[in-house]
């Protein structure tokens, strides 16, 4: 049941992003900003943890979950640290994920060495 889940949930923030894209004279970059927002949103009112908790990675994965991994590190590092966390907190709670997005697209890089549009 976790795998239908995750599916649908995904699924849906997926094709939300999609109509944006196709329906609305919103840029790719719009859309991105509009996502991490809402998941930084919806988990200050606490309702993107179970969102979290019943779809697993088919929250975690999309661009609102990042909003969400932000917002739970800011709030760790306030905890730990007063007001300074504010501007830690985020990078220290999404390290592994922005590590490994740059490590990887290093990676790919080398091995298909792209080239610039003409």
């Amino acid at each position: 049941m976790q795998y239908l889940w995750t599916f649908l949930i995904g699924g849906a923030l997926c094709a939300i992003a999609q109509i944006l894209i196709d329906k609305c004279k919103l840029t790719p970059a719009r859309i991105l900003v509009i996502y991490v927002s809402t998941g930084t949103f919806l988990s200050l009112f606490g309702w993107y943890q179970p969102l979290v908790e019943l779809a697993g990675a088919g929250a975690t994965i999309p661009l609102t979950g990042f909003g969400h991994t932000l917002f739970k590190g800011v709030s760790k590092a306030i905890a730990e640290k007063g007001p300074l966390g504010i501007l830690t907190g985020g990078l220290t709670g999404a390290a592994a994920g922005i590590t490994a997005a740059i490590v990887f697209g290093y990676l790919i890089a080398l091995l298909f060495r792209p080239k610039a549009k003409k």
